[in-house]
């Protein structure tokens, strides 16, 4: 995809940028925006590439259901011999150990897709990520060769967590660049919508798996063969994702920071490309900000996923199957929930949305928790609606609100850190810390002490973060979904205290125009948007 060239034949040269101590926000010489300075990117090309990036996000969570779903499952598959605890506790940090590689991931994966483009890397990634997925599915067994078994079961799960290090910030990114500034929020939210679907989807097909195979060969069939079905499912899922991601575009984004020279290196240009080094110097401040907010999101996004089985097994003495039947329709009714959040978060702001997001969490976990202390199903349904409340305030702003800190030029690489460092750290660990919490201090509580402690520490983070709502995206130009839209835009240019020339990569000072009263000439708009 092409950007129309400019009328200037001169090379873009480097803009003078200064930064404000009080904000370290980058600041360059004013410009004047011009109509053919704005990306005009049509709904049904937002649609595809959207949809092109879901696919990745549904993979990944579809892997997380199953291992989530088949974790008692595969305790007996993987630890046979061991203690029952100590093998659940083997078996979650196979799950751990996925999130312990994905820092590395994202420091591999995210410069990469800073400097030769994000449909690339997300094309890769997603080719990794069902292979892994699909050899699970036919590994060995303790039975077959012993404890070493739970070694090749790590290995795959270490390259799942090597491309998902690059999957969700490049998600991320992608949808964010992609989306227009009014209606970021709503587009991006449609990334985790799909994700959380997945996760349905990965349970739905656990509990229609046993079903089936127990039906046919007894109660044993699952730990006997059964739980190979769900992983080998992801084979044809994940030629069809990767056929899907071979199809999306590049970003118009980046096209635009590319042809106008912003991704050139520059050390002392904020805006500039960087590397990891030059990206904790500039944006170390966004980095705790984004941090924080991840930690919140994923503690109470995986005890409501990949932990809520195994403490619905263990704690509250619920079957595999009756866990799925009740999770499933709540991640359903979260997914649809997750675009009007977003749209949500257009209307009145991000930082109001998180907000929301830290007070139910500080409310409505020790409840949700005491009620599936219960056991029975209306009351764990209404626990995990519960559960999923502040989960919805967490996400559905996010894949809008987290790339928005960060400049378009180091974008994915800012992300990958960020992401994945806090994730590693403190989303993938949750199933395993819960249940040592549990264990050590013989109080079902924690994992609500735990999702409680890390949404306030998001709460105080999220009223020092920059309000990124309806504003185009740091280091881009605005980008809109009209032709009109974009002459008003410029016409009002002055008055709109949402538009900031100086961060724009725009090749060459413009002159001064008024305001525009007649059709413009051409809009500046990729080819095939």
């Amino acid at each position: 995809m092409n950007v129309n060239p400019r009328s200037s034949s001169e090379p873009p040269k480097a803009n003078p940028v200064t930064v404000t101590p009080a904000t370290r926000t980058p600041r360059r010489q004013p410009r004047r925006l011009r109509v053919d300075d704005v990306l005009v990117v049509k709904r049904s090309r937002i649609r595809t590439a959207i949809s092109g990036t879901v696919v990745g996000n549904f993979m990944e969570w579809f892997d997380f259901g199953i291992y989530g779903y088949l974790a008692v499952t595969m305790t007996a598959v993987f630890t046979e011999g061991l203690p029952t605890e100590a093998g659940l506790l083997v078996t979650l940090f196979g799950f751990a150990v996925s999130f312990l590689v994905r820092p590395l991931g994202g420091a591999v994966l995210g410069p990469i897709g800073d400097r030769i483009g994000r449909q690339k890397v997300l094309f890769f990634t997603m080719a990794m990520m069902a292979a892994s997925t699909t050899l699970i599915g036919v590994l060995p067994t303790a039975a077959q060769i012993g404890l070493w078994a739970i070694i090749p079961l790590y290995l795959l799960k270490m390259v799942q967590g090597f491309s998902t290090g690059g999957e969700y910030a490049g998600a991320t990114t992608y949808v964010a660049e992609f989306s227009p500034d009014r209606r970021r929020g709503y587009w991006s939210s449609w990334l985790d919508a799909g994700s959380y679907l997945g996760f349905a989807a990965g349970a739905s097909t656990v509990a229609v798996t046993t079903l089936i195979v127990e039906s046919i060969s007894g109660p044993g069939a699952m730990t006997e063969y059964g739980w190979r079905i769900p992983f080998l499912v992801a084979l044809p899922l994940g030629v069809a994702a990767i056929w899907l991601r071979s199809r999306i575009p590049e970003t118009p984004a980046y096209e635009v920071a590319e042809s106008t020279g912003e991704t050139k290196a520059d050390a002392a240009d904020p805006l500039a490309r960087h590397g990891l080094v030059g990206i904790f110097r500039h944006y170390w401040r966004q980095i705790l900000i984004a941090m924080a907010i991840v930690a919140a999101t994923n503690t109470a996004g995986y005890a409501l996923t990949s932990y809520m089985p195994t403490y619905l097994e263990t704690e509250v003495g619920v079957s595999n199957l009756l866990a799925a039947m009740a999770t499933v329709p709540v991640l359903i009714v979260l997914s649809a929930s997750l675009p009007l959040v977003g749209h949500l978060s257009d209307r009145i702001g991000r930082k109001p949305v998180y907000l929301l997001g830290s007070a139910s969490t500080i409310v409505l976990m020790l409840p949700a928790f005491a009620l599936l202390q219960t056991g029975q199903m209306w009351a764990i349904f209404v626990a995990l609606l519960l559960c999923a409340v502040p989960v919805a305030l967490w996400i559905g702003p996010s894949a809008a609100a987290l790339p928005a800190l960060f400049p378009t030029a180091s974008r994915f690489g800012a992300m990958a850190i960020a992401y994945n460092l806090s994730v590693s750290l403190f989303g993938g660990t949750t199933p395993l810390f819960s249940e040592w919490l549990i264990q050590l201090t013989g109080n079902s509580f924690m994992p609500a002490f735990y999702i409680m402690f890390f949404g306030l520490v998001a709460g105080f983070a999220v009223l020092t973060m920059r309000e990124s709502a309806r504003r185009p995206l740091l280091g881009s130009v605005p980008t809109v979904e009209t032709r009109a839209e974009a002459a008003e835009l410029v016409a009002g240019q002055d008055e709109n205290p949402l538009i900031d020339t100086r961060t724009m990569p725009l090749e060459k000072q413009q002159p001064a125009e008024p305001a525009v009263t007649r059709e413009p000439e051409r809009t500046r708009e990729p080819a095939g948007v």
